[in-house]
Protein backbone atom coordinates (compact mmCIF):
# COMPACT_ATOMS: atom_id res chain seq x y z
CA UNK A 1 0.00 0.00 0.00
CA UNK A 2 2.85 2.33 0.91
CA UNK A 3 4.36 1.80 -2.92
CA UNK A 4 0.81 2.92 -4.34
CA UNK A 5 0.70 5.00 -7.34
CA UNK A 6 -2.23 7.36 -5.74
CA UNK A 7 -1.26 10.33 -4.52
CA UNK A 8 -2.57 10.23 -1.51
CA UNK A 9 -0.54 7.26 -1.12
CA UNK A 10 2.91 8.73 -2.11
CA UNK A 11 2.37 11.65 0.13
CA UNK A 12 1.85 9.11 2.97
CA UNK A 13 5.22 7.37 2.19
CA UNK A 14 7.15 10.52 1.88
CA UNK A 15 6.18 11.85 5.31
CA UNK A 16 6.81 8.99 6.73
CA UNK A 17 8.92 9.48 10.19
CA UNK A 18 11.02 6.46 9.69
CA UNK A 19 11.80 3.90 6.25
CA UNK A 20 12.56 0.35 7.32
CA UNK A 21 16.20 0.26 7.00
CA UNK A 22 16.63 2.77 9.84
CA UNK A 23 18.23 5.64 7.58
CA UNK A 24 17.34 8.88 9.01
CA UNK A 25 13.64 10.83 8.87
CA UNK A 26 12.43 12.18 6.11
CA UNK A 27 11.08 15.90 6.47
CA UNK A 28 7.29 16.48 6.04
CA UNK A 29 7.16 18.61 2.63
CA UNK A 30 3.15 18.94 2.75
CA UNK A 31 3.57 22.48 4.55
CA UNK A 32 6.30 23.74 2.20
CA UNK A 33 3.77 22.21 -0.47
CA UNK A 34 0.93 24.57 0.66
CA UNK A 35 3.38 27.46 0.97
CA UNK A 36 4.91 27.36 -2.60
CA UNK A 37 1.17 26.12 -3.87
CA UNK A 38 -0.61 29.53 -2.23
CA UNK A 39 2.33 31.57 -3.60
CA UNK A 40 1.84 30.64 -6.87
CA UNK A 41 -2.40 30.79 -6.81
CA UNK A 42 -1.68 33.93 -5.05
CA UNK A 43 0.89 35.34 -8.14
CA UNK A 44 -1.54 33.69 -11.02
CA UNK A 45 -4.61 36.17 -9.19
CA UNK A 46 -2.36 39.29 -9.39
CA UNK A 47 -1.79 38.36 -13.06
CA UNK A 48 -5.35 39.46 -13.55
CA UNK A 49 -4.43 42.97 -12.23
CA UNK A 50 -1.11 43.68 -13.75
CA UNK A 51 -1.81 41.82 -17.05
CA UNK A 52 -2.90 44.49 -19.12
CA UNK A 53 -3.06 42.26 -22.11
CA UNK A 54 -5.63 39.86 -21.20
CA UNK A 55 -8.34 42.03 -19.77
CA UNK A 56 -11.17 39.25 -17.99
CA UNK A 57 -12.82 41.80 -15.78
CA UNK A 58 -16.64 41.47 -15.92
CA UNK A 59 -17.43 45.14 -14.20
CA UNK A 60 -16.03 48.32 -13.35
CA UNK A 61 -15.49 50.32 -10.58
CA UNK A 62 -14.79 54.29 -11.59
CA UNK A 63 -12.54 55.77 -9.26
CA UNK A 64 -11.46 60.02 -10.05
CA UNK A 65 -13.03 59.21 -13.40
CA UNK A 66 -10.58 56.70 -14.27
CA UNK A 67 -12.41 53.16 -14.52
CA UNK A 68 -10.22 50.00 -12.73
CA UNK A 69 -11.71 46.54 -13.81
CA UNK A 70 -12.72 43.81 -11.49
CA UNK A 71 -13.68 40.55 -10.85
CA UNK A 72 -17.60 40.15 -9.74
CA UNK A 73 -16.92 36.28 -8.30
CA UNK A 74 -13.23 37.18 -6.41
CA UNK A 75 -14.73 40.67 -4.96
CA UNK A 76 -17.90 38.54 -4.07
CA UNK A 77 -15.76 35.30 -2.65
CA UNK A 78 -13.79 37.92 -0.47
CA UNK A 79 -16.10 40.63 0.94
CA UNK A 80 -19.76 40.66 2.27
CA UNK A 81 -20.25 44.42 0.76
CA UNK A 82 -19.59 43.43 -2.58
CA UNK A 83 -21.68 40.09 -2.50
CA UNK A 84 -24.34 41.69 -1.18
CA UNK A 85 -23.78 44.63 -3.75
CA UNK A 86 -23.87 42.62 -6.77
CA UNK A 87 -26.65 40.45 -5.88
CA UNK A 88 -29.12 43.56 -5.58
CA UNK A 89 -27.37 45.84 -8.32
CA UNK A 90 -26.18 45.37 -11.47
CA UNK A 91 -25.02 48.46 -11.66
CA UNK A 92 -25.07 51.07 -14.73
CA UNK A 93 -24.39 48.74 -18.28
CA UNK A 94 -22.43 50.12 -20.24
CA UNK A 95 -22.07 49.45 -24.18
CA UNK A 96 -19.56 46.43 -23.50
CA UNK A 97 -22.17 44.77 -21.28
CA UNK A 98 -19.97 45.36 -17.65
CA UNK A 99 -21.58 47.24 -15.08
CA UNK A 100 -20.30 49.73 -13.88
CA UNK A 101 -20.05 50.91 -10.17
CA UNK A 102 -19.15 54.71 -9.17
CA UNK A 103 -16.79 54.93 -5.78
CA UNK A 104 -18.24 57.86 -4.40
CA UNK A 105 -21.38 56.01 -4.85
CA UNK A 106 -20.14 53.23 -3.08
CA UNK A 107 -19.56 54.67 0.04
CA UNK A 108 -21.85 56.49 2.86
CA UNK A 109 -18.78 58.62 3.93
CA UNK A 110 -15.06 59.84 3.80
CA UNK A 111 -12.94 58.88 0.34
CA UNK A 112 -11.03 55.85 -1.12
CA UNK A 113 -8.39 57.36 -3.94
CA UNK A 114 -7.59 55.16 -7.08
CA UNK A 115 -4.25 54.32 -5.74
CA UNK A 116 -5.49 53.09 -2.67
CA UNK A 117 -7.84 51.12 -4.19
CA UNK A 118 -5.30 49.46 -6.27
CA UNK A 119 -3.57 48.43 -3.22
CA UNK A 120 -6.73 47.37 -1.44
CA UNK A 121 -7.81 45.38 -4.66
CA UNK A 122 -4.16 43.45 -4.45
CA UNK A 123 -4.94 42.22 -1.46
CA UNK A 124 -8.65 40.85 -2.26
CA UNK A 125 -6.92 38.95 -5.47
CA UNK A 126 -3.53 38.00 -3.59
CA UNK A 127 -4.08 37.75 0.33
CA UNK A 128 -0.45 39.89 0.34
CA UNK A 129 -0.41 43.62 1.40
CA UNK A 130 1.78 45.71 -0.87
CA UNK A 131 3.38 48.68 0.65
CA UNK A 132 2.14 52.08 -0.09
CA UNK A 133 3.33 53.95 -3.48
CA UNK A 134 5.38 56.87 -2.23
CA UNK A 135 4.77 58.85 -5.32
CA UNK A 136 0.99 58.83 -2.66
CA UNK A 137 2.29 58.39 0.62
CA UNK A 138 4.96 60.54 1.36
CA UNK A 139 5.39 64.12 0.86
CA UNK A 140 8.35 66.91 -1.61
CA UNK A 141 9.88 67.85 1.54
CA UNK A 142 13.37 66.77 1.61
CA UNK A 143 13.54 66.90 5.35
CA UNK A 144 10.72 65.23 6.25
CA UNK A 145 10.97 61.27 7.31
CA UNK A 146 7.89 60.61 5.35
CA UNK A 147 6.71 58.62 9.23
CA UNK A 148 3.92 60.62 9.31
CA UNK A 149 3.64 63.42 6.84
CA UNK A 150 -0.09 64.26 5.46
CA UNK A 151 0.02 62.43 2.40
CA UNK A 152 1.12 59.02 4.75
CA UNK A 153 -1.69 59.69 7.09
CA UNK A 154 -4.08 60.45 4.21
CA UNK A 155 -3.08 57.14 2.18
CA UNK A 156 -3.39 54.89 5.06
CA UNK A 157 -6.61 56.58 5.95
CA UNK A 158 -8.03 55.95 2.59
CA UNK A 159 -7.10 52.16 2.81
CA UNK A 160 -8.61 51.65 6.82
CA UNK A 161 -12.44 53.32 5.06
CA UNK A 162 -12.48 50.67 2.26
CA UNK A 163 -11.20 47.60 4.49
CA UNK A 164 -14.09 49.07 7.02
CA UNK A 165 -16.57 49.62 4.53
CA UNK A 166 -15.74 46.90 2.22
CA UNK A 167 -15.86 44.73 5.16
CA UNK A 168 -12.37 43.23 5.75
CA UNK A 169 -11.58 43.20 8.93
CA UNK A 170 -7.93 41.90 8.69
CA UNK A 171 -7.17 45.17 6.89
CA UNK A 172 -9.14 47.18 9.25
CA UNK A 173 -6.88 45.62 12.26
CA UNK A 174 -3.78 46.11 10.45
CA UNK A 175 -4.47 49.92 9.76
CA UNK A 176 -5.40 50.67 13.14
CA UNK A 177 -2.11 49.53 14.51
CA UNK A 178 -0.50 52.27 11.58
CA UNK A 179 -3.19 54.99 12.48
CA UNK A 180 -2.03 54.55 16.31
CA UNK A 181 1.66 54.96 15.64
CA UNK A 182 0.41 58.12 13.59
CA UNK A 183 -1.24 60.05 16.63
CA UNK A 184 1.53 61.18 18.71
CA UNK A 185 4.37 62.23 15.81
CA UNK A 186 1.91 63.89 13.64
CA UNK A 187 1.23 67.73 13.63
CA UNK A 188 -2.07 67.88 15.63
CA UNK A 189 -4.56 69.31 12.70
CA UNK A 190 -3.45 65.75 11.17
CA UNK A 191 -4.71 64.17 13.56
CA UNK A 192 -8.34 65.10 12.77
CA UNK A 193 -8.69 62.98 9.55
CA UNK A 194 -7.30 60.26 11.25
CA UNK A 195 -9.92 61.06 14.73
CA UNK A 196 -12.80 61.25 11.54
CA UNK A 197 -11.94 58.05 10.34
CA UNK A 198 -12.13 56.20 13.27
CA UNK A 199 -15.28 57.64 14.48
CA UNK A 200 -16.14 56.49 11.31
CA UNK A 201 -15.48 53.28 12.11
CA UNK A 202 -16.24 53.10 15.00
CA UNK A 203 -12.27 52.15 16.28
CA UNK A 204 -13.07 53.03 20.21
CA UNK A 205 -9.47 53.39 20.93
CA UNK A 206 -7.87 55.20 18.16
CA UNK A 207 -11.02 57.72 19.07
CA UNK A 208 -9.27 57.81 22.90
CA UNK A 209 -6.41 58.18 21.92
CA UNK A 210 -7.13 60.89 19.32
CA UNK A 211 -9.13 63.18 21.23
CA UNK A 212 -6.75 62.67 24.09
CA UNK A 213 -4.18 64.64 21.88
CA UNK A 214 -6.46 67.04 20.36
CA UNK A 215 -8.16 68.27 23.75
CA UNK A 216 -4.75 68.90 25.14
CA UNK A 217 -3.30 70.77 21.50
CA UNK A 218 -4.00 74.69 21.10
CA UNK A 219 -6.34 73.89 18.48
CA UNK A 220 -9.58 76.63 19.05
CA UNK A 221 -12.80 75.27 18.69
CA UNK A 222 -13.81 76.97 15.87
CA UNK A 223 -11.38 74.78 13.67
CA UNK A 224 -12.81 71.84 15.36
CA UNK A 225 -16.16 72.74 15.31
CA UNK A 226 -15.47 72.90 11.98
CA UNK A 227 -13.69 69.46 10.81
CA UNK A 228 -14.96 67.23 13.35
CA UNK A 229 -18.51 65.36 13.39
CA UNK A 230 -20.17 67.13 15.94
CA UNK A 231 -20.69 64.07 18.48
CA UNK A 232 -17.00 64.24 18.88
CA UNK A 233 -16.38 68.12 19.02
CA UNK A 234 -19.02 68.04 21.97
CA UNK A 235 -17.19 64.99 23.77
CA UNK A 236 -13.32 67.40 23.38
CA UNK A 237 -15.37 70.75 24.13
CA UNK A 238 -16.62 69.19 27.85
CA UNK A 239 -12.92 68.15 28.69
CA UNK A 240 -11.53 71.13 27.79
CA UNK A 241 -14.52 73.01 29.88
CA UNK A 242 -16.26 70.49 31.88
CA UNK A 243 -17.60 72.93 34.31
CA UNK A 244 -19.03 75.12 31.05
CA UNK A 245 -22.24 75.08 32.27
CA UNK A 246 -21.65 76.03 35.58
CA UNK A 247 -19.15 78.52 34.67
CA UNK A 248 -21.45 82.56 34.31
CA UNK A 249 -19.91 84.68 31.36
CA UNK A 250 -19.64 88.52 31.89
CA UNK A 251 -22.00 90.14 29.75
CA UNK A 252 -19.47 92.00 28.09
CA UNK A 253 -17.13 88.53 27.26
CA UNK A 254 -21.08 87.25 25.55
CA UNK A 255 -21.27 90.07 23.95
CA UNK A 256 -17.95 90.04 22.28
CA UNK A 257 -18.29 85.94 21.90
CA UNK A 258 -21.40 86.44 19.95
CA UNK A 259 -20.57 89.03 17.57
CA UNK A 260 -17.13 87.13 16.54
CA UNK A 261 -19.69 84.13 15.97
CA UNK A 262 -21.84 86.40 13.77
CA UNK A 263 -19.16 87.32 11.92
CA UNK A 264 -18.44 83.85 10.96
CA UNK A 265 -21.55 83.05 9.75
CA UNK A 266 -21.79 85.83 7.74
CA UNK A 267 -18.44 84.56 6.09
CA UNK A 268 -20.16 81.22 5.20
CA UNK A 269 -22.99 83.01 3.87
CA UNK A 270 -20.34 85.34 1.82
CA UNK A 271 -21.79 87.88 2.75
CA UNK A 272 -18.86 90.75 3.51
CA UNK A 273 -21.45 93.12 3.44
CA UNK A 274 -22.74 92.28 6.72
CA UNK A 275 -19.42 91.68 7.98
CA UNK A 276 -18.24 95.75 7.35
CA UNK A 277 -22.17 96.04 9.09
CA UNK A 278 -21.11 94.45 12.16
CA UNK A 279 -17.78 96.01 12.28
CA UNK A 280 -19.36 99.18 11.99
CA UNK A 281 -21.94 98.90 14.53
CA UNK A 282 -19.41 97.11 17.42
CA UNK A 283 -16.27 97.49 18.38
CA UNK A 284 -15.30 94.33 17.66
CA UNK A 285 -11.93 94.28 15.00
CA UNK A 286 -11.29 91.55 12.13
CA UNK A 287 -8.25 90.69 14.20
CA UNK A 288 -9.93 89.80 17.66
CA UNK A 289 -12.05 87.95 15.17
CA UNK A 290 -9.47 86.13 12.73
CA UNK A 291 -11.66 86.70 10.23
CA UNK A 292 -8.67 86.49 7.84
CA UNK A 293 -7.57 83.20 9.19
CA UNK A 294 -11.36 81.96 9.34
CA UNK A 295 -11.87 83.05 5.36
CA UNK A 296 -8.95 81.98 4.18
CA UNK A 297 -9.13 78.68 5.69
CA UNK A 298 -13.05 78.05 4.85
CA UNK A 299 -14.71 80.72 2.43
CA UNK A 300 -14.88 80.79 -1.24
CA UNK A 301 -11.05 82.58 -2.27
CA UNK A 302 -13.19 85.59 -3.65
CA UNK A 303 -15.28 86.08 -0.23
CA UNK A 304 -11.05 85.79 1.12
CA UNK A 305 -9.68 88.34 -0.87
CA UNK A 306 -12.53 90.87 -0.04
CA UNK A 307 -11.88 90.70 3.66
CA UNK A 308 -8.24 90.95 2.73
CA UNK A 309 -9.00 94.16 0.21
CA UNK A 310 -10.64 96.05 3.41
CA UNK A 311 -7.40 96.67 4.66
CA UNK A 312 -8.72 96.03 8.24
CA UNK A 313 -6.82 92.51 9.47
CA UNK A 314 -3.09 92.05 10.14
CA UNK A 315 -1.91 89.73 7.44
CA UNK A 316 1.05 88.61 9.65
CA UNK A 317 -1.24 88.13 13.02
CA UNK A 318 -0.79 84.68 14.67
CA UNK A 319 -3.88 82.50 15.81
CA UNK A 320 -3.97 80.47 19.09
CA UNK A 321 -1.32 77.95 17.00
CA UNK A 322 1.15 80.64 16.21
CA UNK A 323 0.13 80.47 12.58
CA UNK A 324 -0.10 83.46 10.42
CA UNK A 325 -2.79 84.02 7.82
CA UNK A 326 0.02 82.81 5.38
CA UNK A 327 0.33 79.69 7.05
CA UNK A 328 -3.26 78.79 6.96
CA UNK A 329 -3.16 79.91 2.93
CA UNK A 330 -0.25 77.44 2.58
CA UNK A 331 -2.74 74.25 4.21
CA UNK A 332 -5.78 75.22 1.58
CA UNK A 333 -2.53 75.66 -1.43
CA UNK A 334 -4.51 78.23 -3.38
CA UNK A 335 -2.26 79.46 -5.53
CA UNK A 336 -4.58 82.92 -5.62
CA UNK A 337 -4.98 83.61 -1.88
CA UNK A 338 -1.23 83.09 -1.44
CA UNK A 339 0.19 85.65 -4.14
CA UNK A 340 -2.54 87.74 -2.70
CA UNK A 341 -1.50 88.01 0.88
CA UNK A 342 1.96 88.38 -0.36
CA UNK A 343 1.02 91.22 -2.63
CA UNK A 344 -0.43 92.40 0.74
CA UNK A 345 2.90 91.72 3.34
CA UNK A 346 2.63 88.73 4.27
CA UNK A 347 6.09 87.46 5.26
CA UNK A 348 6.92 84.23 3.72
CA UNK A 349 10.27 83.62 6.18
CA UNK A 350 7.62 83.95 9.05
CA UNK A 351 8.38 80.38 11.46
CA UNK A 352 5.48 78.50 12.98
CA UNK A 353 6.56 77.24 16.36
CA UNK A 354 7.81 73.87 15.46
CA UNK A 355 10.03 75.40 12.97
CA UNK A 356 7.59 75.00 9.64
CA UNK A 357 7.24 78.36 7.06
CA UNK A 358 4.39 78.35 4.83
CA UNK A 359 6.91 77.05 1.85
CA UNK A 360 7.72 73.69 3.74
CA UNK A 361 4.07 73.77 4.98
CA UNK A 362 2.84 73.35 1.20
CA UNK A 363 5.66 70.77 0.83
CA UNK A 364 4.93 68.43 3.60
CA UNK A 365 1.30 68.27 2.56
CA UNK A 366 1.74 68.16 -1.41
CA UNK A 367 2.66 63.86 -3.32
CA UNK A 368 5.35 63.56 -5.49
CA UNK A 369 2.58 62.71 -7.86
CA UNK A 370 0.91 66.06 -7.90
CA UNK A 371 3.99 67.47 -7.84
CA UNK A 372 6.17 65.71 -10.28
CA UNK A 373 3.11 65.42 -13.29
CA UNK A 374 4.32 66.17 -16.68
CA UNK A 375 2.81 68.95 -18.47
CA UNK A 376 2.27 69.05 -21.94
CA UNK A 377 2.62 72.54 -23.68
CA UNK A 378 -0.32 74.91 -22.93
CA UNK A 379 -1.32 73.24 -19.85
CA UNK A 380 -1.95 74.55 -16.52
CA UNK A 381 0.36 73.65 -13.94
CA UNK A 382 -1.49 72.59 -10.81
CA UNK A 383 -1.69 74.19 -7.89
CA UNK A 384 0.24 72.00 -5.55
CA UNK A 385 3.47 72.89 -7.84
CA UNK A 386 2.07 76.29 -8.29
CA UNK A 387 1.79 77.00 -4.39
CA UNK A 388 5.48 75.96 -4.01
CA UNK A 389 7.31 77.91 -6.97
CA UNK A 390 5.68 81.22 -5.61
CA UNK A 391 6.34 80.55 -2.23
CA UNK A 392 9.72 79.61 -2.92
CA UNK A 393 10.45 82.77 -5.47
CA UNK A 394 9.27 85.10 -2.86
CA UNK A 395 11.73 83.64 -0.41
CA UNK A 396 14.71 84.49 -2.55
CA UNK A 397 13.20 87.88 -3.37
CA UNK A 398 13.13 88.53 0.58
CA UNK A 399 15.08 86.35 2.58
CA UNK A 400 14.12 87.97 6.08
CA UNK A 401 14.11 85.28 8.72
CA UNK A 402 11.28 84.56 11.03
CA UNK A 403 11.40 85.70 14.59
CA UNK A 404 11.89 82.50 16.35
CA UNK A 405 11.22 84.64 19.48
CA UNK A 406 7.41 84.92 19.31
CA UNK A 407 7.49 80.67 19.95
CA UNK A 408 5.57 80.28 23.43
CA UNK A 409 7.70 79.78 25.65
CA UNK A 410 6.89 76.41 26.00
CA UNK A 411 8.05 74.86 23.02
CA UNK A 412 5.12 73.37 20.08
CA UNK A 413 3.54 69.78 21.31
CA UNK A 414 4.45 68.80 18.06
CA UNK A 415 8.41 69.39 17.99
CA UNK A 416 7.94 67.40 21.27
CA UNK A 417 6.49 64.30 19.43
CA UNK A 418 8.89 64.70 16.57
CA UNK A 419 11.38 64.42 19.11
CA UNK A 420 10.11 61.72 20.82
CA UNK A 421 10.16 59.54 17.68
CA UNK A 422 13.87 60.27 16.61
CA UNK A 423 15.23 59.69 20.19
CA UNK A 424 13.03 56.36 20.41
CA UNK A 425 14.33 55.18 16.60
CA UNK A 426 17.67 56.12 17.70
CA UNK A 427 17.15 54.18 20.97
CA UNK A 428 15.92 51.51 19.31
CA UNK A 429 18.91 50.92 16.62
CA UNK A 430 21.69 51.55 19.53
CA UNK A 431 19.80 48.41 21.80
CA UNK A 432 19.61 46.07 18.32
CA UNK A 433 23.26 47.20 16.51
CA UNK A 434 25.00 49.40 18.92
CA UNK A 435 28.40 49.94 16.86
CA UNK A 436 26.51 50.15 13.90
CA UNK A 437 24.71 53.18 15.52
CA UNK A 438 27.30 54.80 17.34
CA UNK A 439 29.36 55.18 14.21
CA UNK A 440 26.13 56.51 12.11
CA UNK A 441 26.50 59.19 15.14
CA UNK A 442 29.56 60.00 14.96
CA UNK A 443 29.48 60.46 11.23
CA UNK A 444 26.20 63.28 11.86
CA UNK A 445 28.18 64.57 14.56
CA UNK A 446 25.23 63.48 17.08
CA UNK A 447 27.87 63.53 20.10
CA UNK A 448 27.40 67.48 20.23
CA UNK A 449 24.05 67.04 21.40
CA UNK A 450 22.92 65.81 24.61
CA UNK A 451 22.42 62.33 25.59
CA UNK A 452 19.68 60.26 23.17
CA UNK A 453 17.24 59.37 25.95
CA UNK A 454 14.34 57.73 23.96
CA UNK A 455 12.19 54.33 25.18
CA UNK A 456 16.18 53.15 26.79
CA UNK A 457 16.10 56.47 29.72
CA UNK A 458 15.95 55.36 33.39
CA UNK A 459 12.91 57.77 34.92
CA UNK A 460 14.46 61.21 35.96
CA UNK A 461 16.99 60.92 33.17
CA UNK A 462 18.41 64.50 32.36
CA UNK A 463 17.56 64.10 28.59
CA UNK A 464 13.81 64.51 29.25
CA UNK A 465 12.29 66.72 27.08
CA UNK A 466 9.89 68.30 28.89
CA UNK A 467 12.57 69.72 31.55
CA UNK A 468 12.83 73.19 31.48
CA UNK A 469 16.04 75.63 32.69
CA UNK A 470 14.26 77.92 34.02
CA UNK A 471 17.83 80.76 33.42
CA UNK A 472 16.89 79.31 29.64
CA UNK A 473 15.04 81.65 27.14
CA UNK A 474 12.31 80.21 25.00
CA UNK A 475 14.73 81.19 21.83
CA UNK A 476 17.32 79.62 23.15
CA UNK A 477 15.41 76.81 24.59
CA UNK A 478 13.97 76.28 20.41
CA UNK A 479 17.58 76.66 19.13
CA UNK A 480 18.66 73.85 21.57
CA UNK A 481 15.77 71.70 20.51
CA UNK A 482 15.81 72.54 17.27
CA UNK A 483 19.73 71.72 17.31
CA UNK A 484 19.10 68.20 18.98
CA UNK A 485 16.46 67.34 15.90
CA UNK A 486 18.57 67.83 13.48
CA UNK A 487 21.43 65.70 15.30
CA UNK A 488 18.75 62.75 15.44
CA UNK A 489 17.51 63.39 11.91
CA UNK A 490 21.31 63.20 10.48
CA UNK A 491 21.87 59.77 12.20
CA UNK A 492 18.43 58.61 10.84
CA UNK A 493 19.70 59.51 7.55
CA UNK A 494 23.01 58.18 8.23
CA UNK A 495 21.94 54.72 8.95
CA UNK A 496 19.39 54.77 5.77
CA UNK A 497 22.81 55.83 3.75
CA UNK A 498 25.02 52.69 5.07
CA UNK A 499 22.78 50.36 6.57
CA UNK A 500 20.11 50.85 4.01
CA UNK A 501 18.44 46.89 5.21
CA UNK A 502 18.56 47.84 8.63
CA UNK A 503 17.21 50.47 8.29
CA UNK A 504 14.03 49.67 6.23
CA UNK A 505 13.35 46.90 8.71
CA UNK A 506 13.61 49.58 11.85
CA UNK A 507 10.79 51.82 9.71
CA UNK A 508 9.08 49.20 9.43
CA UNK A 509 8.77 48.19 12.79
CA UNK A 510 8.66 52.13 14.35
CA UNK A 511 5.27 52.00 11.77
CA UNK A 512 3.62 48.96 12.74
CA UNK A 513 5.28 47.26 15.73
CA UNK A 514 6.33 50.45 17.86
CA UNK A 515 2.58 50.55 19.62
CA UNK A 516 2.22 47.43 20.40
CA UNK A 517 5.85 46.63 22.24
CA UNK A 518 6.16 50.42 23.69
CA UNK A 519 5.97 48.45 27.50
CA UNK A 520 7.28 44.73 27.04
CA UNK A 521 5.43 44.24 30.71
CA UNK A 522 2.38 45.87 30.27
CA UNK A 523 -0.86 43.04 29.68
CA UNK A 524 -1.80 39.87 30.28
CA UNK A 525 0.66 37.04 30.37
CA UNK A 526 -0.33 35.84 26.83
CA UNK A 527 -0.02 39.65 25.60
CA UNK A 528 3.43 39.63 27.07
CA UNK A 529 4.83 36.78 25.67
CA UNK A 530 3.65 37.95 22.32
CA UNK A 531 5.37 41.07 22.49
CA UNK A 532 8.40 39.36 23.84
CA UNK A 533 8.44 36.76 20.84
CA UNK A 534 7.84 39.39 18.20
CA UNK A 535 11.05 41.48 20.01
CA UNK A 536 12.92 38.59 19.47
CA UNK A 537 11.80 38.31 15.82
CA UNK A 538 12.91 41.90 15.41
CA UNK A 539 16.44 41.07 16.53
CA UNK A 540 16.57 38.58 14.18
CA UNK A 541 15.45 40.44 11.21
CA UNK A 542 18.10 43.27 12.03
CA UNK A 543 20.56 40.30 12.24
CA UNK A 544 19.48 38.98 8.73
CA UNK A 545 19.68 42.55 7.84
CA UNK A 546 22.97 43.48 9.26
CA UNK A 547 24.40 40.70 7.65
CA UNK A 548 23.06 41.42 4.16
CA UNK A 549 24.72 44.78 4.51
CA UNK A 550 27.65 43.88 5.35
CA UNK A 551 27.69 41.47 2.36
CA UNK A 552 27.17 44.32 0.28
CA UNK A 553 30.36 46.34 1.66
CA UNK A 554 32.32 43.67 0.98
CA UNK A 555 31.40 42.91 -2.51
CA UNK A 556 31.68 46.80 -2.99
CA UNK A 557 35.15 46.51 -1.43
CA UNK A 558 36.01 43.45 -3.19
CA UNK A 559 34.96 45.26 -6.75
CA UNK A 560 36.91 48.31 -6.35
CA UNK A 561 39.75 46.94 -5.23
CA UNK A 562 40.19 45.08 -8.75
CA UNK A 563 38.54 47.71 -10.59
CA UNK A 564 39.87 51.10 -8.89
CA UNK A 565 38.72 52.78 -11.88
CA UNK A 566 35.43 51.67 -12.27
CA UNK A 567 32.51 54.18 -9.93
CA UNK A 568 29.71 52.66 -8.79
CA UNK A 569 27.05 55.14 -6.72
CA UNK A 570 26.43 52.66 -4.00
CA UNK A 571 29.59 51.22 -3.87
CA UNK A 572 31.68 54.47 -3.23
CA UNK A 573 29.09 55.33 -0.46
CA UNK A 574 29.82 52.36 1.98
CA UNK A 575 33.72 52.68 1.09
CA UNK A 576 33.42 55.31 3.41
CA UNK A 577 33.32 53.12 6.39
CA UNK A 578 36.55 50.89 5.61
Amino acid sequence: MAYSSEPSSSISFTSSSHISNGSSPIPDTRPNLEIISLNKLSSNLEKLLSDSDSDYSDAEVVIEGIPVGIHRCILATRSKFFSDLFKKSKGCVEKDGKPKYIMSELLPYGNVGYDAFLVFLSYIYTGKLKSSPPEVSTCVDDGCLHDACRPAINFAVELTYAASVFLIPELVSLFQRRLLNFIDKALVEDVIPILVVAFHCQLQHISTRCIDRISRSNLDNVCLQKELPFEVFQIIKSIRNPEHEHTVESDEDALREKRIKSIHKALDCDDVELVKLILTESNITLNEAFALHYAVAYCNQEVAKQILDLNLADVNLRNARGYTVLHVAAMRREPSIIVSLLSKGAVAAEMTADGQSAVSICRRLTRPKDYNVKIERGQERNKDWMCIDVLEREIKRNPMVGDVSVCSSAVADDLHMKLLYLENRVAFARLLFPSEAKLAMEIAHAQTTSEFPGLLASKGSNGNLREMDLNETPSVQNKRLFSRMEALSRTVETGRRYFPHCSEVLDKFMEDDLPDLFFLEKGTPEEQEIKRTRFVELKEDVQRAFTKDKAELHRGLSSSMYSPTVRHGGKNKTRKYS
